[in-house]
């Protein structure tokens, strides 16, 4: 089973402009993320997806592997579609394309592992990873997006809300009567079944949520779960930097 990971990469950002390229420790975060990726045992491939030339040349200079792909994509789904069109037309194919997200620097190489062996079995279509809540505060932040799961570890839903309810006990006693994971937001795409899902039409409970993956439940595709005890850290603003303090 061949295995690329693609890590889509934008330098506009609402709230952080130019965030691939920002210093950590001497190294911007694309280089990070790239790194990272890279140690990977699974994958056969890693590649930075990317529609702006600064974060192409960047990529080049640090001896990364960058695909030029079109400014038009509004999420990393697509993104990761075109470049494996572009792969195939060079005459590169895959059976499974993992989206690493491009604003997490210390992502764990074991994460990235695991949910590509999720792909042993052939009946799963997309797969992904969750994380047990253990803090009031992740609970109920809309920020942290939720998944329920099924007793085969199977997506039923996510969302930005705690489910399940607990009805009759107040918020502050939910963590005791019940398990909840938080969604991490790593996901690995059969090649056929990404080529499929692009092509769905935005859904009403992905309006709702602003949530793309609820596209996917509502028509249809199962989505695999592992569950790890590794934390992830999205740096989606500068304020988010202070999380890094100790990285070298």
């Amino acid at each position: 089973m061949r295995s690329v990971g693609i890590i889509p990469s934008r330098y506009a950002s609402t709230r952080f402009p130019g965030k691939p390229l920002i210093d950590i420790g001497g190294k911007s975060m694309i280089q990070r993320v790239y790194e990272q990726a890279s140690k990977s045992s699974l994958l056969s491939a890693v590649i930075v997806a990317t529609d702006d030339d600064r974060i192409y040349n960047h990529v080049t200079s640090f001896g990364g592997k960058v695909l030029m792909t079109s400014i038009d994509h509004t999420n990393g789904t697509t993104r990761c579609k075109e470049v494996l069109s572009l792969l195939e037309k060079s005459g590169e194919y895959y059976d499974v394309a993992v989206n690493i997200q491009g604003d997490e620097p210390t992502i764990n190489p074991v994460q990235i592992d695991s949910v590509i062996n999720l792909f042993i079995d052939n009946k799963v279509q997309i797969a992904t990873l969750a994380k047990k809540i253990t803090q009031s505060e992740e609970l109920f932040d809309p920020n942290v997006v939720k998944v329920v799961l099924t007793n085969d570890k199977k997506a039923l839903y996510f969302s930005r809300q705690a489910i399940p309810m607990i009805r009759g006990i107040d918020v502050s006693g939910w963590l005791a009567q019940s398990t909840y994971f938080k969604h991490i937001g790593l996901y690995g795409y059969r090649v056929d079944v990404l080529k499929r899902i692009v092509e769905f039409p935005f859904g009403k409970l992905e309006q709702a949520e602003s949530l793309e993956q609820l596209r996917w439940l509502e028509n249809g595709i199962c989505v695999s779960v592992d569950i790890t005890d590794i934390e992830s850290i999205a740096i989606d603003t500068p304020d988010d930097l202070r999380k890094l303090e100790t990285i070298s």
